[in-house]
């Protein structure tokens, strides 16, 4: 991203420099990642469709989703199957074809590739093969929520899905509130599935407390909706209001005040005077609920620092 004191626009109608219009791979063999709209078909990229009819084949999580797409612009490339439950066995087969002289389109149903998706395995074992990874770029539902949420938009932390179950939703809320007491400060983003939204916000209000969020719901359709507030109400409005749809959470970073940072760093000063860094490390997690690791890697900076010193 340039300086907004050097950017200049010209260059978008400058004869001597037109905008690149060629596919991902133009006269290239390799993978490429290309990101399909995430509701609304109008938003896919005339990169992405021209890149999506020169391949030779495109990988899709769900044939059905992605023949819709590909009908809807008169795309007749063959589309197979990779998912979670197939990707392993899949890699040898498509990296013999890639090494051939393949060109081979990833596509998730909606949205950027690997992003809570299939597909990381893939890319990892091609980068590893040699093989040339290029990407068309276009719409993500965790950043599009984060721009309309109104929370500071960087620095940001998207999270995927949080566990399912509840305890093991709690321990990894949990975790995410003692980095934030070790300094961490970032608006948080979770993917989550409709009949877990309440339960999954009343865990978040139990766990960071008062704090601005927003749950965009079914973002480029019909029904689209952004709710902001404060994670108890919006736990409270979701239990009475079965929610729909594709959805995304989004919560404010903690304030200077809440995040605990200073007072955890006076605890660990005050036990590394008298004890060894493990020691101190555990004293203070117990005192204050932190995860030991995060409590941990603050105690042998702090000894560092006061060491140098």
């Amino acid at each position: 991203m340039q300086d907004d004191d050097a950017y200049d626009p010209s260059f978008l109608s400058d004869p001597d420099d037109p905008p690149e219009l060629d596919s991902a791979l133009p006269g290239k063999h390799g993978l490429v990642l290309v990101s399909t709209p995430i509701g609304n078909l109008g938003d896919v990229s005339i990169r992405a469709l021209e890149t999506l009819r020169g391949v030779d084949l495109i990988l899709c999580e769900d044939t059905r989703v992605t023949a819709k797409l590909l009908q809807a612009n008169a795309i007749g490339v063959r589309c197979e199957p990779l998912h979670e439950h197939n990707e392993d066995a899949r890699i040898p087969g498509l990296l013999a074809r890639l090494q051939q002289g393949a060109s081979i389109a990833l596509v998730s149903d909606a949205g950027t590739p690997l992003l809570s998706d299939p597909g990381f395995r893939l890319v990892r074992a091609a980068i590893a093969a040699g093989i040339l990874v290029t990407g068309a770029p276009g719409a993500n539902a965790a950043v599009l929520a984060l721009t309309l949420s109104g929370l500071p938009p960087h620095p940001f932390l998207f999270l995927g899905f949080a566990p399912a179950r509840a305890a093991a939703r709690l321990s990894h809320l949990k975790a995410l509130r003692g980095a934030e007491q070790a300094g961490l400060s970032a608006t948080m983003i979770w993917y989550e599935a409709p009949h877990r939204l309440a339960e999954m916000l009343a865990d978040l209000a139990s766990v960071f407390g008062a704090r601005e969020a927003a749950v965009a719901r079914e973002l480029t359709k019909r029904f689209e909706e952004v709710r902001r507030g404060d994670l108890a109400g919006l736990a409270e409005y979701y239990a009475a209001h079965q929610a729909r749809g594709e959805i995304v959470v989004v919560v404010g970073p903690g304030t200077a005040e809440a995040s605990g940072g200073a007072e955890i760093d006076r605890l660990l000063v005050t036990a590394l005077a008298t004890m060894s860094v493990k020691d101190a490390a555990a004293a203070v997690a117990s005192a204050t609920g932190t995860t030991r690791r995060v409590i941990y890697a603050r105690a042998l900076e702090l000894k560092g620092n006061s060491e140098a010193s």
